[in-house]
């Protein structure tokens, strides 16, 4: 995927900056435009919807997703600790992204993205406990990848390395890997 302009770039940002405050179904394109000192039309030329504006926000998210997992897979003997810790390293370095998928998953479900998030964890619960995971296991998971990733959200202000040394032993003993 190419990098975009400096002005789509702008144009995103702001909206990531609006959209965090306002929602993003109470953010106009107006007001984006507005906020940047640009016209409406001038905005439409890069982005042709509000949705599409959106997509382009965490498609790159969702694209860094869908590679860390196909590696791990393509792998298919990921020790679990490298799993965790690969799966903290996506959430941290996307938290910000992560934090509007999460607080606008109307939006998102609308344009398909939650089930592309959901099948993530069906993925990484095979990968953790084979092809047939019980009940159980696949709770383990839901608490262990879900956690991880509200942890990067709820603690913006750690140190790195300490959150990510609390969250991949939490995980692990969520798993029951310890």
């Amino acid at each position: 995927m190419a990098k975009p302009s400096g002005t789509k770039q702008r144009i995103m940002q702001t909206a990531r900056e609006l959209f965090a405050t306002k929602g993003v179904q109470q953010t106009s394109l107006q007001e984006i435009a507005d906020r940047l000192g640009i016209t409406k039309p001038a905005l439409y030329y890069h982005f042709s919807s509000r949705e599409d504006l959106v997509r382009s926000i965490v498609t790159p998210l969702l694209d860094d997703g869908e590679r860390f997992l196909e590696r791990m897979e393509a792998r298919g003997d990921v020790p679990p600790l490298e799993l965790i810790e690969g799966f903290f390293d996506f959430h941290h370095r996307h938290r910000r992204d992560m934090l509007l998928l999460l607080t606008e998953m109307t939006t998102l479900a609308e344009l398909g993205l939650v089930d592309m998030v959901l099948a993530w964890r069906a993925r990484l619960t095979r990968l953790v406990f084979g092809d047939a995971p019980t009940l159980e296991q696949e709770a383990r998971a839901v608490l262990a990848f879900g956690g991880m990733q509200d942890c990067t959200m709820q603690f913006p202000d750690a140190p790195f390395d300490e959150l990510r040394a609390a969250t991949v032993t939490a995980a692990r003993a969520a798993l029951g890997l310890n």
